[in-house]
């Protein structure tokens, strides 16, 4: 992303095409070309891997949400906090960026219920396909 991008995003939230809660645009000016590419085999996501070796993060669980994102959280939507965030989940290899905001709470809901090592393992086998296909990754 360009350096200025949380200062330009009062300019395009009313383009928002995902929800209230996160925004998502699929082409974000905001984004540079290289950041497209990168965004498109979530190669944006490997630092990522500094914070699970640290403890930080997992490689399964919910997303790391943002603050401001926490904060209009529904009381029930605040159990997906329940568990460490991971670089990714069920949302992320059942449609990513092309699910509603709805569906991607259920399934990190139906996650922080149901975990087991073999579920993460499903995931993470899953991952591998879902990045490779790269469809809502934006």
């Amino acid at each position: 992303m360009y350096l200025d991008a949380q200062a330009r995003l009062a300019e395009i939230r009313h383009l928002n095409q995902y929800d209230h809660v996160l925004f998502k645009m699929r082409d974000d000016p905001r984004v540079t070309r290289v950041g497209r590419v990168l965004r498109r085999f979530s190669l944006d996501e490997l630092p990522q891997l500094v914070n699970v070796l640290r403890g930080q993060m997992s490689l399964v669980g919910p997303r790391p949400p943002l603050p401001e994102e926490v904060a209009v959280y529904p009381a029930d939507v605040r159990r997906r906090l329940a568990v460490r965030p991971g670089l990714t989940g069920l949302w992320q290899v059942s449609g990513r960026s092309d699910l509603p905001w709805e569906e991607a709470v259920k399934l990190d809901l139906r996650y922080v219920e149901n975990w087991s090592f073999s579920l993460d393992l499903m995931i993470l086998l899953r991952t591998l396909s879902a990045v490779c296909r790269a469809s809502g990754a934006y």
